[in-house]
């Protein structure tokens, strides 16, 4: 790996951190991720983080491995690919010399567990403040703001309340009815029918909701709480868009990049 190649830390890989990570990776930045011990997903074909649980995951052309420490890193880097980390405290930044760090858990709440002031941080969405805690938010809401990079202040607060695709919004998310272990019924990219047995949690069943495809689905076998996200209906007829990284994810990566760009002006102007 050239000592010159800057390298970005992103907290969190799932779809929207994972977008972000690819719009890095591809515009030449060697990105690091970290993530639990046992990440949660439901869009996991577009996911970074499934590395913690399968090893090494491809998303599109980008290839990412779980790494052991510093050292698998640097090796997976200079192969060209994204090393993931099991480290939920970011501890890596005291072994690696990262530019600067993103936070894309969207845990859409006050992040007070970020212990490293001196690097710059990008947040995504609600809970971060800029000007404050981090150098920038990027606004992870759709709409007209979408993108958005706010160098003071807040993102719009959580709506709860996904996109519309196709007139449908609230109806296209999958939410455990009790606390359980999720068995899968279907797998992800496969077309549905209404009413059709998608999965279930303590054998209570989950049914899609209408016709269309599955986006994404938790992992057979993980317990869940009650009403957690566990899986996404996408009414498009189209399996391919399940193994894409969304316009959504894109989009706020190409704002993270531009900060990171700027940031680099400023310090090369110091």
């Amino acid at each position: 790996m050239s000592p010159k190649k800057k390298l970005i830390l992103i907290r969190g890989g799932g779809d929207l951190a994972s977008g972000v990570a690819a719009v890095l990776h591809r515009a030449g930045f060697g990105v690091v991720i970290c993530e639990l011990p046992e990440p949660l997903m439901v869009r996991r074909k577009v996911a970074f983080a499934e590395a913690v649980w399968d090893q090494a995951i491809q998303v599109e052309e980008i290839t990412a491995e779980l790494a052991a420490d510093a050292a698998d890193c640097e090796r997976l880097l200079k192969e060209g690919k994204i090393p993931v980390l099991v480290d939920p405290g970011a501890e890596i930044v005291k072994s690696i010399e990262f530019n600067a760090a993103v936070d894309g858990r969207m845990l859409k709440k006050a992040i007070t567990d970020w212990d490293f002031p001196e690097l710059p941080l990008i947040g995504i969405g609600p809970g971060f403040a800029a000007g404050t805690d981090c150098l920038a938010v990027i606004e992870s809401n759709r709409g007209p703001n979408l993108a958005k990079i706010i160098w003071q202040g807040q993102a719009e607060a959580n709506t709860k309340v996904p996109g519309i695709v196709h007139g449908y919004g609230l109806e296209r998310v999958l939410y455990s009815p009790c606390e359980g272990v999720v068995k899968a019924f279907l797998k992800i990219g496969d077309s549905v029918k209404k009413g059709e047995k998608v999965a279930e949690v303590a054998g209570q069943d989950i049914y899609a909701p209408f016709d269309g495809v599955l986006r994404g689905l938790l992992r057979e076998g993980i317990s869940i709480k009650a009403h957690t996200k566990l899986g996404d209906v996408d009414p498009r007829p189209d399996p391919s868009l399940c193994f894409r990284i969304s316009d959504k994810a894109l989009s706020i990566g190409e704002s993270v990049l531009e900060v990171i760009r700027i940031l680099a002006e400023t310090n090369s102007n110091d």
